[in-house]
């Protein structure tokens, strides 16, 4: 199990290729993309920034209470950071398990808690040139703008 941030392009096939269990009989995923849109707004690109030390510990801490919840074999989560625009794959979640049932639940579980609690946020940057940061006042003291 792992969680992971990179500035590079994610590969699905070779993410769930990485969580391959011959005792799986359930393998779930969830990919999380940019859209043009937000709020009524149309969006061209988005910037992602992270704490990483504390992304990647508190990251690791769900994975493994995913384990602890629900009978899985596997699961790993990739975030992207740096500069994306509608379309690119920007966060990716599996799970492996014996059953579906279990997958589902640990495979929502993750992105869930992943969006409630880890150190990553988002900048929208909007056509005609606007820019703004998106639900950073819940992420703690190391959100951009958040003073020392």
């Amino acid at each position: 199990m792992s969680f992971t941030l990179t500035d590079t392009p994610l590969d699905p096939a070779a993410l769930m290729r990485g969580l391959a269990d011959v005792r799986a009989g359930a393998c779930v995923s969830f990919e999380g993309r940019v859209r043009n849109h937000s709020e009524g707004s149309r969006v061209d690109a988005l910037d992602y920034e992270a704490y990483g030390p504390l992304a990647r510990t508190e990251g690791e801490r769900i994975l493994a209470e995913a384990r602890e919840r629900f009978a899985i074999l596997g699961a790993a989560c990739v975030h992207r950071t740096g500069h994306l625009v509608p379309g690119d794959l920007a966060v990716w979640v599996g799970v492996c398990s014996a059953h579906r049932g279990p997958a589902f639940e640990a495979c929502r579980y993750i992105i869930d808690e992943t969006k409630a609690r880890v150190p990553i946020w988002k900048k929208e940057h909007y056509a005609g040139g606007a820019t703004e940061w998106i639900n950073c006042a819940t992420r703690g003291p190391h959100a951009p703008g958040a003073g020392p």
